[in-house]
């Protein structure tokens, strides 16, 4: 808790909880990340969902209120995604919101398996 506190105090990121409007059911996080470790890419758009809610387009939806957040609210210049290869699901949604895939990078906090890294700039999120 700590962790999301702390971004929302200094960076102005973090990550929202997300509930179902009709029940009112927590059904994951989404938002902006930026933890600061050695080898991050930058600001991080990113969602994680319990699997029930999985093919409902929350993390999609989500994912374009975080970016929306970051480019029209925060001014940043540019927002990543850090995805496993094998994660096929948060690769489709990542294309939904027109990030694209520019590398993989081992990262200092996860050694074992490279890790996509999708971009989206500004620039590109106002062309949609």
């Amino acid at each position: 808790m700590a962790l999301w506190l702390g971004q929302w105090a200094l960076r102005g990121t973090g990550q929202w909880a997300l509930e179902e409007k009709a029940t009112g059911a927590f059904v994951g996080r989404a938002g902006l990340h930026h933890p600061g470790r050695e080898g991050w890419p930058g600001t991080e758009v990113g969602w994680a969902l319990h699997p029930s809610h999985w093919g409902r387009g929350y993390a999609t939806e989500a994912g374009a209120r975080s970016l929306e957040y970051a480019f029209e609210l925060l001014g940043l210049d540019r927002i990543c995604s850090v995805i496993l290869p094998d994660n096929q699901r948060s690769q489709a949604v990542a294309r939904r919101l027109g990030l694209r895939f520019t590398e993989e990078r081992i990262l200092s906090h996860y050694p074992d398996e490279p890790h996509g890294i999708w971009w989206i700039t500004a620039e590109e999120w106002g062309s949609r």
